[in-house]
Order: C-alpha cells, then structure tokens, then sequence
C-alpha cells in the first residue's frame, strides 16, 4: 500500500483523481483543497506530512486563470512557484516521492515540431512564467521529483473549453474559434491515468515528462470535433489569434513530444478524438 496525497484536489485533475481513486483500492488517498491546506504555509504543509506520512504527493493546485494571471502576478508566482518550492522542499525532508503538474506555455510557441523535455523554454505569459519557476523550484529543492508538462486539459469537472465550447453551442447559432494555433488536446482523466501507472510501476526515474493526448490539432478543429460529437447546429467560423486578442501571448504551437514518458514508463496513449468522445459521453451521462 502507498500513501497518496493530492493537493489542489478540488481543481480539474484533482477530482479526476477523485473519480480514480476506488480502482486502486490497494493505496490510501488524501484530497486537499486549497482551503484544506494552503500550500504556500511551511508549517502546515509540514503539520500534514508528519501526520498523513506520504509516500507519494501530487501536486495538482495551481493559478490558471491564464489572462487574468497578468493583474495577478503576485497570487500567480505564489501558487505556481512558491507553494511547489515548500512542497518540494517537504517531500525532501520526509523521503516523499513528488509528482508536480506543469504546462506547454513555458515554452514561447515558435517550434514546427513537438518539443522535447531538452527544449528551450521562453514563456510569453506570467502565468507560463510562473509555472516555469515552479519547475525550477521543485528540481532545486526536490532533485528526485518528477514534473510532467501536459496541455490543453480539461474533464468533466470545473471549467474549460469544451465545457465552454458545449454549453455556448447549445445557446448560439454561430461561433468564432481561433484557428492558428496549434497543440493537443488532454482529458484530465488521462493523465491521472499515466500518473498511477508510474506509481505502480516500482520504477521512479526523475526529471521532466511531457505528456498529452496523441495526435495535434487546432481549437478550430478541436471545436469542430465536439460539434459533431454532441450533434450540434451551431455554426464554427475559423478565426486567427489577431481577431481574439486576449490580454495573456498564447503559444502558437505547443504540441508537445511524448517519446521520453513512453519509453522511460511505458504509458500507452490515446488519441485525443477518442479521449474527447470518451468524456462527452461521461458528461452526457451525467448531466
């Protein structure tokens, strides 16, 4: 049996590891919320440790209000930086293995091809910035952790684009979606998937992971595909990034290489169409 903690559990990967939980019966679990435990708090990040003795912690909080995040830069570095320095600072001192969730924004979106782990990174937004220190911070203080990047996520739980994407549909007859920007899609459910398949693997080589869903697309494409999926009329018109200006530089490309968390783990990935229609479903069911 291993000891689980999951910070940030009441986010979008938390509650995927929520739903995952009763298919590892063998492992004990414990879900904070932000407001369970300020993870920013030494001492009572540490008051946890010494009394819940994890074996394993993943970190699923984080700031992800990308635009907003550029007001916000102080709350931005404090919860993607600075709270995963004290968590990776305790899971050092108690021997806890540490699995961090980081992002494709770190790096600035003008590759052709999938970024490696060795890639550079330029991130072009505070939110990508802070994330970037947090990595940073969890290698400097916890050289044995393990930080995945991942992309464009979403579940059925909280709020993201194919939430978004779903409920507009349903109330407008046309929408426009950037088409020139280029990633690959993740259902939350998966990547907690291939973060307990390294947990049980017996096998912890640490490092930076990159991680998605197979396949690349566009949010053109992508809101396309959730269109057909829920059997929508609602027209999609295809927009470049200039007539959506936001306040937050998104990445124009941001797929990421997975070969490294393949090889190293062994994790089997699924595309991210076949992801899609599994959690549209599951969103279907429970509506």
């Amino acid at each position: 049996m291993a000891k689980i903690l999951v910070t940030g559990a009441n986010g979008q990967l938390g509650k995927e590891f929520r739903d995952l939980s009763p298919a590892f019966p063998a492992h004990e679990f414990l879900f904070l919320s932000r407001e369970d435990l300020p993870i920013h708090h030494f001492e009572l990040v540490r008051n946890v440790f010494n009394s819940f003795q994890p074996d394993f912690c993943i970190n699923c909080a984080a700031y992800t209000a990308v635009d907003k995040a550029e007001q916000e830069k102080d709350l931005a570095y404090l919860v993607n930086a600075e709270s995963v320095g004290v968590i990776a600072a305790v899971c050092k001192s108690h021997e806890t293995k540490f699995i961090h969730i980081s992002t494709d924004y770190v790096f600035d979106g003008t590759a052709t091809v999938p970024y490696k782990e060795t890639d550079e990174t330029n991130p072009q937004s505070v939110y990508g910035a802070s994330k970037r220190k947090g990595e940073l911070d969890a290698i400097e203080l916890c050289p044995d952790a393990i930080i995945i990047r991942t992309s464009w996520v979403y579940a059925v739980h909280g709020k993201n684009f194919v939430k978004t994407m779903m409920r507009l549909m349903g109330e407008k007859d046309q929408l426009s979606v950037v088409a020139d920007q280029h990633g690959s899609p993740t259902w939350a459910a998966d990547i907690a998937s291939a973060i307990m398949h390294i947990i049980d693997s017996a096998k912890w080589v640490p490092g930076i992971y990159h991680f998605s869903n197979k396949g690349e697309t566009n949010w053109y494409e992508f809101a396309c595909e959730i269109k057909k999926l829920i059997g929508s009329t609602c027209k999609v018109n295809a927009i470049p990034t200039y007539e959506y200006p936001t306040p937050a530089k998104r990445p124009l490309y941001s797929v990421l290489d997975k070969h490294k968390i393949i090889s190293t783990f062994g994790i089997q990935l699924h595309n991210w169409k076949d992801s899609l229609s599994q959690c549209i479903e599951k969103l279907k069911t429970e509506a």
